[in-house]
C-alpha cells in the first residue's frame, strides 16, 4: 500500500496538480476571509474566531477534492493500466487505500498552512489570545473527517467512468447532497433539528465545531468513509471479474 501512496503523491507533485490544489485552496480562502467584503470577511465580523473559515472550507472542498480524486481510477481505465494495477501483488483493499490516502494527504498539505490563521486571530483578539481554542481544534478535527469522507466519495466515483469529468460531476453531486441535502430536506419540514438532518454531514460537522468530539460524529464520518471505500472495492472486484 505504501508504494501506491508514494506513487500517488509523486504523480500529484510531478505535475502542476498538487501545487494548483494547494494554491487554489489557500488563495480562495485568503481572498474571502481577508480581502473581499462580505459575510466571510474576518476583519469585518468583529469576532476573533475562525467560524467564517470553517463555514467556507466545506464549500471549496466540495469542488477541490473531486478535482483531485477524479483521475484516481478513471485515468487508469482510460489508459488501460487498471488491469496491470490489479495484477500487482497487492489486495484490492490495499490499492484502494493507497489511492485514498494519497489524495487525503495532499488535501492535508493544503490545510496545514491555514494554521497560521489561528495565530493571526489570536493576536487580533481583545485581549490578545482571546480565541476559543476548543471550538477551533474541534473544527479542525471535523474538517479532517470531512476531507476523508469527500475523498472516499471521489475515489468511488472515479471507478464509475473512464471520463474524468463525469467522475468529477458525480463526486460534486454526492458530496453536495450528503453535506447540504439533508439540511435542506429538514428545512422543508420547518425543523432543522429533525431526524432527517442527522443523516447529513453538515449536522455532524457543526457538532464537532462546538469543541466536543462526540463518538457519534466520529462513527458517522468513519461509516461514510468506509462505506464508499467498500463500494470502490466492490466496483473493482466486478471489473476484475
Amino acid at each position: 500500500m505504501k508504494s501506491i501512496i508514494l506513487r500517488e503523491i509523486k504523480s500529484f507533485f510531478g505535475s502542476p496538480i498538487g501545487y494548483l490544489v494547494i494554491a487554489i485552496f489557500l488563495i480562495s480562502n485568503g481572498l474571502f476571509l481577508w480581502v473581499f467584503e462580505g459575510d466571510y470577511n474576518i476583519l469585518n465580523s468583529g469576532y476573533a474566531d475562525l467560524t467564517p473559515f470553517f463555514t467556507l472550507a466545506p464549500w471549496i472542498l466540495i469542488f477541490l477534492i473531486p478535482a483531485v480524486t477524479m483521475r484516481s481510477f478513471s485515468d487508469e481505465k482510460k489508459q488501460g493500466t487498471l488491469e496491470l494495477l490489479l495484477t500487482k501483488p497487492l489486495s484490492i483493499w490495499e490499492i484502494v487505500n493507497g489511492k485514498f490516502f494519497g489524495s487525503f494527504l495532499l488535501i492535508i498539505l493544503a490545510i496545514i498552512p491555514t494554521l497560521i490563521y489561528v495565530k493571526v486571530i489570536s493576536d487580533l483578539g481583545s485581549p490578545e489570545g482571546n480565541i476559543d481554542m476548543g471550538s477551533t481544534i474541534g473544527s479542525y478535527f471535523g474538517l479532517l473527517f470531512l476531507i476523508a469522507s469527500y475523498s472516499a466519495i471521489g475515489i468511488f466515483t472515479s471507478t464509475l467512468s473512464e471520463n474524468q469529468i463525469v467522475a468529477f460531476i458525480l463526486a460534486v453531486f454526492l458530496c453536495f447532497f450528503l453535506y447540504f441535502g439533508f439540511e435542506g430536506l429538514a428545512s422543508l419540514f420547518s425543523d432543522s433539528n429533525s431526524l432527517i438532518s442527522v443523516f447529513g454531514m453538515q449536522n455532524h460537522f457543526k457538532s464537532m465545531s462546538r469543541g466536543v468530539i462526540d463518538t457519534r460524529d466520529v462513527i458517522y464520518f468513519l461509516s461514510i468513509t468506509i462505506a464508499f471505500l467498500s463500494f470502490t472495492v466492490y466496483q473493482l472486484k466486478s471489473f476484475k471479474a
